[in-house]
Formats: structure tokens, sequence, C-alpha cells
């Protein structure tokens, strides 16, 4: 947030050191938008962070499975996913569910699946609407992977957090919503 960025694990030695085995310490969901880069966001360098980019960060069962991989594969203890403010998958998914437009092509399949958050945001007055569906939707997709049949069984044990965050494009502040481990 204050501009002093570490760039640690960033030089031929660390490329060098994760080109036989990589165990990335976390799992970053996040969405598209160019602004929400993670490797920066976390200021994380080679073979820190799994990280998977979606539209408004919407899990499939194809990122799922990519989700999951860190974890069962690796023993990453962390999974986060990322929403942020003025997200413009979510924006639009939110005014095409308002007034009941469908997006073009596969844009649809986005607002689809964002329907829950929605449905959510809508239940309450906001402020900013969309914003709500930002945090709501960050919730309820790290509640889903905290119950995921795979991964439930290391969240009980305490080996696996599932942080639900919110990046400000404003302040570069990541304010954690849900999930955060205790210890």
């Amino acid at each position: 947030m204050a501009g002093k960025l570490q760039h640690p694990d960033q030089d031929p030695r660390r490329r060098e050191f994760v080109a036989e085995k990589q165990e990335p310490y976390g799992v970053i969901v996040s969405c598209i938008d160019s602004r929400v880069p993670p490797e920066l966001v976390f200021d994380t360098g080679l073979g820190d962070l799994f990280v998977l980019r979606t539209g408004g960060q919407v899990v499939s069962p194809v990122v799922t499975g990519s989700v999951e991989y860190g974890p069962l594969t690796s023993g990453s203890p962390l999974i986060v996913v990322l929403g942020h403010q003025r997200c413009g998958a979510i924006k639009a998914a939110y005014e095409a569910l308002r007034d009941g437009k469908t997006l073009p092509g596969n844009l649809q399949s986005i607002a689809d699946a964002m329907r829950p958050a929605y449905e959510a945001t809508v239940k309450d007055k906001h402020a900013d609407p969309v914003d709500a569906m930002v945090r709501i939707h960050a919730k309820q997709t790290s509640a889903d992977l905290r119950s995921n049949k795979a991964l439930a069984p290391l969240v009980r044990k305490g080996d696996l957090a599932v942080v639900s965050a919110y990046y400000s494009l404003d302040t570069g502040r990541v304010e954690v919503l849900t999930g955060a481990p205790s210890a």
C-alpha cells in the first residue's frame, strides 16, 4: 500500500530453484481485471502463488479443480478469493440480472453464476449495490470452496484457510472479509 515493494523471489536463482518443483504457499482466485494482478498486489515472486483469473472470479468445475490442485498436490495452506472495487464483470452481471437482459456470447454464463450473489444483494438496500455484490460474491465463493468435498477435510483439520478478500483500487489495501485463520 505504501509503495515499498520488496519484489521477493524474482531473480534467476529463484527461477532455477523452482524449475524442478513448486510449493506455492497460496492459491489466489481473482478477476481478470488488468488493474488487479495478484502477484503485484501481494508483492510475490516465482513459485509463491497459484493464480487463477476469471471474469468476476467466477468458479466453475474446471476452475474448482484448478483451485484444489494447490492444497491437494502441493500442500498450499491458503486460498484467497479476491474481489475488487469497480469490477466490470460484476457490474455487467448486476445490470443484466436487474434489467432481465441477456449478455452476449458466453458472458451470460458469468451473470448466471453470480445470480446467488445478486439475489443476496437485492434483499437489502446498499449505497453501492455493485460493490456490495462484489463482496457478497467473494464471501459466497469462499464459503463454497470451504465446504468443497475435497477441501473441507483440510479446512476442518486446520491445514487450509479459505479466505474472501476485497482489493481497493483507490488505496491498494486488501481487506479480509471472511475465513481469516485464528492463529
